[in-house]
């Protein structure tokens, strides 16, 4: 391979707005009306998430409906376990229309937890 190439998951991932994880989770909350979205599967949601979070499984079939029923004018804070499935979230969402899209690079696998408070309990899935 090309040493000067991207590769395509670098060129996706060129296009986003990325966040490293320590800065992803100081930078949400202080933002009014924004939004964080989890995009795990429903039981890693639920063995605990960041404060806030709403639940979109990237596994879901419904998920580009679940999407389109968002505000594209809001800005929205996405993450996963490894930032695989927040960059796919994102991607699909900058496609969609949403300006205001921010990736959790390399996810929140690598957190310390006593620097984060994860909640854990029932699904906030979108209405």
């Amino acid at each position: 391979m090309d040493p000067c190439k991207l590769s395509r998951w670098q060129q996706l991932k060129s296009r986003l707005n990325n966040l490293e994880p320590e800065i992803f989770v100081k930078t949400y909350p202080k933002k009014p009306g924004a939004v964080c979205i989890d995009v795990r599967t429903k039981e890693e949601y639920q063995s605990g998430h960041l404060p806030e979070a709403l639940h979109l499984d990237y596994l879901s079939p419904r998920l580009a409906d679940l999407l389109e029923a968002l505000q594209a004018d809001k800005e929205y804070y996405v993450y996963c376990r490894t930032g695989r499935r927040s960059l796919r979230v994102c991607t699909l969402m900058q496609n969609m229309g949403f300006k205001r899209v921010y990736n959790c690079d390399n996810g929140i696998k690598d957190l310390n937890p006593s620097k984060i408070k994860l909640e854990a309990g029932s699904l906030q899935s979108p209405k």
